[in-house]
């Protein structure tokens, strides 16, 4: 099985920063894509920021400038830096690993953490 467990979220204001991490475990042969999604009470669950093992990089447009997403491939970690956070930006916060198992049949599947909470007070 292939676990992710995420960290780094809380309460903070308007115009301050977080950083969430979210570490990868388990009998993981290729790691192809890193990602992180959100999801707001009664909204759908939204891509953030996405990162492939080639390091091409996407941004909602919502987040652009202000966040930034790294991998350590070595780590099997992903990071989100996210700068001048706004109230509406208050969610669920989801990382997913594009992946694949170790194992003769094992195929290419999306792995997803718990979830942390991100709130940004006004």
């Amino acid at each position: 099985q292939v676990q992710l467990v995420e960290s780094g979220g809380g309460l903070v204001q308007a115009g301050g920063s977080l950083t969430l991490s979210c570490a990868a475990s388990g009998s993981i042969f290729a790691i192809y894509a890193m990602g992180w999604y959100r999801q707001a009470p009664g909204q759908q669950r939204d891509l953030v920021a996405r990162i492939t093992a080639s390091g091409t990089i996407a941004y909602a447009d919502s987040v652009k400038g202000r966040f930034t997403i790294s991998g350590d491939n070595a780590k099997n970690t992903t990071y989100l830096q996210m700068n001048s956070l706004k109230p509406e930006d208050t969610a669920v916060y989801y990382c997913v690993f594009t992946a694949k198992r170790r194992g003769l049949l094992a195929s290419v599947n999306d792995y997803w953490g718990q979830g942390t909470q991100v709130t940004v007070s006004s």
